[in-house]
């Protein structure tokens, strides 16, 4: 899970297609390796008093909250120093965007698939028991449970309230690490477990479904009966708790989360916007059908479901059809191609084909240097792209939408290295006057 900073894991998911990071969901929106990096335990910076002293004044604050002081001396001795690889990661940016088809490849292949397939069997009384408790489907927490730790092989082996504690002391997000690591020192207090065996991914995302500590607060669950939340060892506690945050997410039982579906020639792709929800009928009588050929279903207008149209890799590649559980599952991660992963995984151990259509798409991945490039030039045409940054965001779509409509190139907002080769020739031929 994901939560509500900028940067990327915020920069791997939310750059794709530039959205905001989520208020509450569970592991911060930082780099793609986030949730359940595999790195070997960190090693610790040479001694920085700086940060002792500001150790030093947090455990105090932190007696004042009610930890206890034998907490805070398992969880963050005396001599606790900033774990540099911490530091490394947070700051570290992709030298490449992902394209759509490359991400979902990537997340969802055979043998995901297969091992998913394989644990929906072995823990089927468990998900059933979940999913008539919750009303959410055994594939959507497999597929959960398959990308943010492949089905528990990689929970992170950073200790979380180290951590914590070396971003917590970092400024640019301090104020939110700083409370994320009181969460967790309350989640020790409260003996879940002990403070050596609190590990997770470096930016404190945990156990078997990646929970933040605040995350982990409001909607972990003891589903075993032990009298402890164990979200890393229970899996009745890890399954339980993730089916409880989607529940009170918003998921809604009986109904999907979106299709793949295709688009007649001529179709607007202005209309293609995830802040533009339609009732079903509204897009099927612009001629849009399911993917294999078939119209979308008809429902009442008391029944009607709205859904937004997402083509994440242009007009040329995918279209989806989303609905409302597709909100609750972009309330856990604000990225729209994790989302469509999760979504389409979930679909593939429910018997479901491989997604086949728009696969013709312009697929090259593009560096950070070149989305920057599409910046300047389109700043340079006086269509405001943002920050430079390199990270394809939502001031940037709009501006890629407004440049394609001025010049009568079909209106997408996405940017590749196709609309940069145009972007380029434009410059060339001199056409920066429009």
């Amino acid at each position: 899970m994901r939560t509500a900073f900028s940067t990327c894991r915020l920069a791997a998911c939310v750059v794709a297609l530039g959205l905001p990071a989520s208020t509450h969901a569970a592991t911060p929106s930082a780099p793609e390796t986030a949730s359940a990096s595999p790195t070997s335990a960190p090693t610790p910076t040479p001694v920085d008093q700086a940060f002792s002293r500001w150790l030093a004044q947090f455990k105090q604050d932190a007696l004042g909250e009610g930890i206890g002081q034998a907490t805070l001396d398992a969880a963050l001795p005396n001599d606790l120093q900033p774990i540099a690889r911490v530091i490394e990661l947070d700051q570290r940016q992709p030298e490449f965007v992902d394209t759509f088809w490359n991400y979902l490849d990537r997340r969802v292949d055979e043998a995901r698939v297969k091992l998913g397939g394989d644990k929906l069997q072995e823990h089927k009384k468990l998900f059933r028991q979940v999913q008539v408790k919750y009303g959410i489907p055994a594939s959507i927490l497999v597929a959960f449970w398959g990308l943010e730790t492949h089905f528990g092989r990689s929970t992170g082996n950073f200790p979380t309230p180290a951590a914590l504690a070396t971003l917590a002391y970092d400024s640019r997000r301090s104020a939110f690490f700083r409370g994320e690591l009181l969460h967790a020192l309350t989640i020790l207090e409260q003996g879940h477990l002990p403070a050596a065996d609190m590990k997770g991914s470096w930016a404190g995302a945990m156990g078997q479904m990646q929970f933040m500590p605040s995350t982990f607060l409001n909607h972990a669950v003891d589903a075993d009966g032990d009298g402890r939340k164990d979200i890393w060892h229970s899996l009745p506690d890890a399954f339980h708790s993730a089916a409880h945050y989607l529940r009170k997410a918003g998921w809604h039982p009986g109904e999907i989360w979106g299709r793949q579906v295709i688009l007649p020639n001529g179709f607007n792709s202005e209309l293609a916007r995830y802040d533009l929800k339609k009732p079903v009928n509204y897009w099927a009588g612009l001629g849009i059908r399911q993917a294999s050929g078939k119209p979308l279903p008809s429902t009442s207008s008391k029944q009607a479901m709205s859904g937004a149209l997402l083509l994440p890799q242009g007009r040329d590649g995918p279209a989806f059809l989303v609905y409302r559980n597709f909100d609750v599952i972009m309330e856990w991660n604000r990225s729209i191609n994790y989302a469509l992963s999760i979504g389409h995984l979930a679909d593939r151990l429910n018997g479901q084909p491989e997604l086949q259509l728009g696969r013709d798409a312009d697929n090259r991945r593009m560096t950070r240097d070149q989305f920057m490039e599409i910046q300047q030039l389109l700043a340079h045409l006086n269509f405001d792209p943002g920050e430079i940054d390199g990270m394809p965001g939502s001031k940037t779509r709009l501006a890629i939408r407004a440049y394609q409509k001025a010049v009568g190139l079909p209106v997408d907002g996405h940017a590749s290295a196709g609309l940069l080769e145009y972007l380029h020739k434009a410059r060339v031929n001199g056409a920066s006057d429009l």
